[in-house]
């Protein structure tokens, strides 16, 4: 069974340090180890889409919050695909107001012209996978 020996190999998942400190009406998130850092407004009025947002409105950027529903690992050996289905309750993305981020990640991507699209806190998410299906790679 090495197909599914295999299956969370490709990921590279890591932990990290993280930490949260909150000053006056400022929360700020940050990683040494993993190099960002984000700093959010916390308030309880209605919050406007980041400057430049190719969103015009909070719904339609919800729709990009949070993980794909399906994760997949492919065995080309036996030409076939384990697709698995993530299953998320309570998802209530909350907009949040960022005030200034770094992420080394991004600035190693050399990417031209990006834009903070939008920002969500979420929490308390109780999320579970369902059995995998194996299918022939067509």
């Amino acid at each position: 069974m090495e197909f599914f020996g295999n299956i969370f190999t490709h990921y590279n998942y890591t932990t990290t340090d993280i930490e949260q400190t909150k000053r006056e009406n400022l929360k700020k998130i940050k990683s040494t180890q993993s190099k960002f850092e984000i700093t959010i407004e916390l308030t309880e009025d209605e919050i406007s889409l980041p400057e430049n947002s190719p969103f015009t409105e909070w719904k339609d950027a919800r729709k990009f919050a949070g993980p794909l529903p399906h994760t997949f690992t492919v065995n080309r050996k036996n030409k076939t695909i384990l697709t698995i289905l993530g299953v998320r309750q309570n998802w209530k993305p909350k907009p949040v107001k960022v005030e200034s981020y770094y992420f080394d990640f991004l600035n190693q991507l050399k990417l031209q012209n990006i834009v903070l699209a939008s920002a969500f806190e979420v929490k308390n998410i109780p999320y579970s996978w369902e059995k995998g299906k194996i299918e022939k790679w067509k």
